[in-house]
């Protein structure tokens, strides 16, 4: 078994948490209250693991560089977290924070930065792998997924908490032995779990290279000190109970499966649940979602959105996310159709018709569930949240993917122009390869800046988090762009501020 030494080091890291978890607090009511406390996870040494011939089965559409992703483009990420959520702990440091200075940002380290604002996903797996009643169960958990020999799991039994933590996401030792598939979607922390007002829904991925995430994020929603006090406030989906008796062949995935992701999920406002029907996520598992949410009174209101079931769409978030109170970025060909801008192309108007074509949208008010309303377009239902769930009184406004100019509108949202994650009000952070989205937001009056300059400027005391207003940072995304996911899939918000 690993050393005692080790175990007191771990332990020390828990007194840390549970210093302060008193002050630890859940709750999200909107996509745009000041964030305060969110979920992430570094890119780890699974991500270099991928190889072409197993990228689609693992949910990669490319294999990626991962010290360039880490070094130039996430280290830039989680800086900025830091500077809006914690900022004692990198003001000042941002230039000595590079190549010299890599362990500030690795969870395996005694360097790392140890924020419980900003929150690495591996730091609280190997918390909880100090007990030891907790190891052996989900070690032998994962070994059941993963169908490993006796031998992997007594290998597993032997390792420190720190290493199994690591191995558990990776799927690998540290001389590269590889015991089971990585888990290179883990960067994507927004698809395990969603915060809905002080309640957290659990995830069911549709997707089998997935289903070792959604076990290690609910052995630590359930079992790390940080989340005790909300315990009973843990929400999971329940499939079909009769599902499993039916042949295969008269099985419907959208009628009898549950499968949810949280790109699929937005809190969008006070007492307002949207939720996205997609690839990833069925018909049944919106319904039973509505129905919890509603049994738990958390919200009003729930907006079913059902979009077309392409890899091009994947979530919801990717074809369109909020950017301030009276602002939202928009994929344009799911937007309202028949008007005469988009009739002046003649292929992106047909393209965006037959889009709009497999778009629903129902609305459910809670005590009348078996009467919704049929929304007809997305534009209507974003204006609608603006003004009467939001209270923007400025006029509504949309920024189109690409700038709305074919094909860039298309091109753009694969490389997630729509898949924004707001700070503040005002202040969201996207690709910066995405030249057409950028160019759409300095015309609607917003600053355009890269992350690197901004942070240069909060070192210089030019700017700050609190005074920063209507601002689109700009990530490096060369290789982030390749997982098939923007800053909004890459958190998981604990904290907003109410609106």
């Amino acid at each position: 078994m690993y050393e005692q030494q080790q175990t007191t080091e771990r332990n020390s890291l828990n007194t840390l948490y549970l210093a302060d978890s008193a002050a630890f607090a859940v709750n999200v009511s909107s996509e745009i209250g000041r964030l305060r406390r969110l979920l992430i996870h570094s890119p780890d040494r699974g991500l270099g693991k991928v190889i072409p011939s197993k990228a689609q089965d693992w949910l990669f559409e490319d294999i990626v560089h991962l010290d360039m992703m880490r070094r130039d483009e996430y280290d830039y990420y989680v800086k900025l977290l830091l500077y809006f959520l914690e900022p004692d702990t990198v003001r000042g440091r941002v230039n000595s924070l590079g190549d010299n200075n890599r362990s500030f940002f690795k969870p395996d380290s005694p360097d790392y930065f140890r924020s419980t604002n900003v929150i690495d996903i591996q730091w609280l797996l190997s918390d909880i792998l100090t007990d030891d009643t907790i190891r052996t169960r989900l070690i032998a958990a994962i070994c059941g997924i993963e169908r490993t020999s006796f031998q992997t799991q007594q290998t597993l039994l032997e390792l420190d908490p720190v290493e199994l933590a690591k191995v558990m996401i990776s799927g690998s030792l540290t001389d590269r032995t590889m015991l089971f598939a990585p888990l290179p979607n883990f960067i994507f922390t927004r698809d395990i779990g969603i915060v809905i007002g002080d309640h957290v829904l659990l995830n069911k991925p549709a997707k089998s290279a997935r289903t070792r995430e959604a076990l290690l994020a609910q052995y630590i929603f359930f079992n790390h000190p940080l989340f005790a006090p909300y315990r009973d406030k843990i929400i999971e989906i329940p499939d079909n109970e009769h599902a499993f008796l039916l042949p295969d062949a008269d099985l419907n995935r959208d009628l009898t499966r549950s499968t949810l992701e949280g790109g699929d999920v937005m809190m969008i406002a006070p007492r307002h649940l949207l939720v996205g029907v997609s690839e990833r996520t069925t018909l049944y598992a919106a319904q039973q979602v509505m129905q919890l949410v509603f049994d738990r009174n958390l919200v009003d209101t729930v907006t079913i959105i059902k979009i077309p079931k392409k890899r091009d769409y994947m979530h919801i978030d990717t074809v369109f996310t909020q950017v301030s109170r009276n602002t939202w970025v928009l994929l344009r060909s799911l937007g309202r159709t028949g008007d005469e801008t988009r009739k002046r192309d003649v292929l992106h108007f047909f393209a965006a018709k037959d889009l709009s074509e497999e778009l629903k949208i129902l609305q459910f008010t809670k005590g009348q569930e078996q009467k919704p309303v049929e929304i007809e377009n997305l534009e209507d239902l974003l204006v609608s949240i603006s003004q009467k769930d939001l209270g923007a009184t400025e006029p509504i406004r949309f920024i189109y993917s690409g700038n709305d100019e074919f094909p860039f509108g298309a091109r753009e949202q694969w490389t997630d122009s729509c898949n924004l994650l707001a700070l503040k009000d005002g202040v969201v952070v996207g690709y910066d390869r995405n030249d057409k989205t950028a160019e759409a937001f300095r015309e609607a009056g917003f600053d355009v800046v890269g992350a690197a300059e901004l942070l240069q400027r909060f070192d210089r005391g030019e700017s700050s988090p609190d005074t920063i207003e209507k601002t689109f940072i700009m990530l490096p995304s060369a290789e982030l762009s390749r997982a098939r996911g923007g800053s909004h899939c890459m958190s998981l918000p604990l904290l907003r501020d109410a609106i």
